[in-house]
């Protein structure tokens, strides 16, 4: 196993972890989620975050081709997580549990060659208008329903658990999860440290879905329709040939 060069330390809201650098996803606050790990920095940086029993600074690239990402490659901003399991598979690859707990913001890299090491600090919200987050927590709760009804891929337990949540960011991070968005939007609602704006801009996303999934609903009927009165007179058609060939014998 490789060592750990740096034991975390703390500098007021700052510690230092290791990076596990992601392709293709995003993983947001709360959310728990399943990894195959093959590249050996980032099983490296695994078991660093095990051996001392450290967070793990989960980082999305920039470009999920390439294969010993740096600095410019890298997002700034991430989620610190924590490792819930990991299992070892006979091919050398790692498969990882992990949960993310909170945004962070990377404030330097750590010189180490074994894995990816970073000094991080906590992205926390600010004092926010109570009223305003309720009324917003309202919205995204009954937008995410009407979401679901176009959605057939999200289970009914899912929106069953999305009302039963009543923090307002937890809420945010919950429902962005489940929504159809390319890496970099998500990216761009992971990097919004703000709960309302983070909830208005999550509503406004659904929004505009349901509206191309309900003009899409629309296209798919009229074409439909289309097909079956196509059929409908092909069928006629064939008949009536079918019904002169027999006259004309």
């Amino acid at each position: 196993m490789t060592k750990d060069k740096k034991k975390p330390s703390s500098e007021g809201a700052k510690i230092v972890v290791p990076m596990l650098p992601l392709r293709e996803v995003i993983i947001f606050p709360h959310m728990v989620v399943p990894l195959f790990v093959g590249r050996e920095k980032s099983i490296a940086a695994l078991e660093a975050a095990i051996t001392h029993k450290m967070d793990l600074f989960l980082c999305a690239q920039k470009d999920a081709s390439v294969v010993n990402p740096n600095e410019s490659d890298l997002y700034e901003i991430g989620t610190l997580g924590t490792i819930i399991q990991l299992v070892k598979l006979p091919d050398n690859t790692v498969k990882v549990l992990v949960e993310g707990k909170r945004r962070a913001r990377i404030s330097s890299y750590i010189n180490n060659e074994d894995f990816i090491q970073v000094e991080v600090e906590d992205l926390s919200d600010g004092n926010e208008d109570p009223v305003r987050l309720e009324a917003l927590l309202r919205g995204v709760k009954n937008t995410f329903e009407e979401y679901v009804k176009f959605n057939k891929r999200i289970p009914p337990e899912v929106v069953m658990n999305i009302n039963s949540i009543i923090e307002p960011s937890r809420l945010a991070d919950v429902v962005v999860a489940h929504l159809t968005l390319k890496i970099e939007e998500k990216q761009k609602i992971l990097e919004i440290v703000d709960t309302a704006e983070r909830l208005e801009r999550i509503l406004s996303l659904m929004q505009g879905e349901i509206e191309i999934l309900q003009v899409e609903r629309k296209i798919r009927s009229r074409v439909k329709k289309q097909m079956e009165r196509n059929q409908k007179e092909y069928y006629l058609n064939e008949q009536m040939n079918a019904i002169q060939k027999e006259l004309g014998e």
